[in-house]
């Protein structure tokens, strides 16, 4: 019995693994036809509105990133070993934020908000990046328990 239980409790991870990674190639694949579908939207656009409608040509190029930045998230979350780089979050809500400022700029108040949040991200960014990637106390400890 005891055996049984162990060998589920080593299966589950794996299992659970491949469930995340055949659903996030699913929505990879979503996100692929959905970054198409923007790229026809640009084109229409362009030869029905011209370029006098800009703030709708504007969002639309915001949305067209967002998808490519989650497609790209995607990507590197399988180069790197299963792992999301938090950096790729961090894009992502800024470049909401910035299509948020775009397309909703009725508010001033809401406009600023949106400004302030933006500088928080880019504080993040820049506090992770000066911070060192590896920690020596992790390493250490991970290096104690390879030894045992």
């Amino acid at each position: 019995m005891r055996r049984k239980f162990v060998y589920v409790l080593k299966m589950a991870p794996k299992f659970f693994q491949i469930v995340l990674n055949v659903s996030l190639l699913f929505l990879a694949v979503i996100l692929s036809f959905l970054l198409v579908q923007e790229l026809f939207a640009f084109s229409y656009i362009i030869w029905t509105a011209g370029v006098n409608d800009y703030k709708q040509f504007l969002a639309r190029i915001l949305i067209f990133f967002l998808y490519f930045e989650f497609i790209a998230m995607i990507v590197k979350y399988f180069k790197e070993d299963y792992h999301f780089p938090l950096r790729y979050f961090l894009y992502i809500g800024i470049t909401a934020m910035v299509r948020l400022i775009i397309v909703d700029y009725d508010q001033p108040i809401d406009t600023l908000v949106y400004s302030l949040v933006i500088l928080v991200l880019i504080i993040g960014y820049f506090i992770m990046n000066i911070t060192p990637r590896e920690r020596p106390e992790v390493n250490a400890l991970l290096n104690r328990e390879k030894e045992e």
